[in-house]
């Protein structure tokens, strides 16, 4: 009986970590701070001038991350200058995404010419906490006084496959709202690309 009931009570404790959620919008984002590819520690508190932030969960092998690297690196061009940096963060688990090594991040970053930080969720902690789902998935957090509030979860626009046919700038969009002093419309929509690679997912 005594093995059952820690069993049970092993189980309930569990139950927040199997079913959480992750963040919503308008909820105060917790900071972090993780190894980027030159070694250094990023956290968002190294921005002081910065209005916000766009987090992108992303990664090297993913064909949908892979067709959205110019762009992402296009939104940085244009919106760090108006406030809201880029900090992308690569979610998965080397042993099971070769591709996403830490050492091959360091690779991509310098053949694409990142503009960008591109940091390494080691322990998977942040994209558990942000509650990504897939890569990319994109949270746009606004400061406010010393918190990050989330104000946009979601993808980045409407055609991973070609950027000539966008017709919706999802997360361009909700930037040029937040910078105008408005909210995003559409606040949420569905991120589409790979899942993200964790064992204690597959498990």
């Amino acid at each position: 009986m005594k093995l059952f009931a820690l069993s049970l009570i092993l189980f309930a404790l569990t139950i927040p970590t199997l079913f959480a959620q992750g963040y919503q919008i308008g909820d105060k984002a917790s900071s972090f701070s993780l190894r980027n590819v030159d070694g250094k520690q990023v956290s968002p508190g190294d921005y002081p001038d910065a209005k916000g932030f766009t987090v992108i969960f992303t990664c090297n092998h993913c064909p949908y991350a892979i067709a959205y690297q110019d762009r992402i690196i296009e939104l940085d061009k244009k919106y760090r200058e108006l406030g809201y940096p880029v900090i992308a963060i690569n979610p998965n688990d080397p042993e099971l995404a070769p591709e996403d090594s830490f050492d091959k991040m360091a690779v991509r970053a310098r053949e694409k010419n990142f503009t960008f930080p591109y940091l390494f969720d080691e322990t998977q902690e942040v994209y558990r906490k942000f509650g990504a789902k897939r890569t990319p998935h994109v949270y746009v957090l606004q400061k406010e006084s010393a918190d990050l509030v989330v104000r946009y979860i979601g993808a980045i626009d409407d055609n991973y496959q070609d950027a000539l046919k966008v017709t919706a700038h999802y997360l361009a969009d909700a930037l040029d709202a937040l910078i105008a002093g408005n909210k995003p419309d559409p606040d949420f929509t569905k991120a589409i690309g790979c899942s993200i690679k964790d064992k204690q997912a597959v498990k």
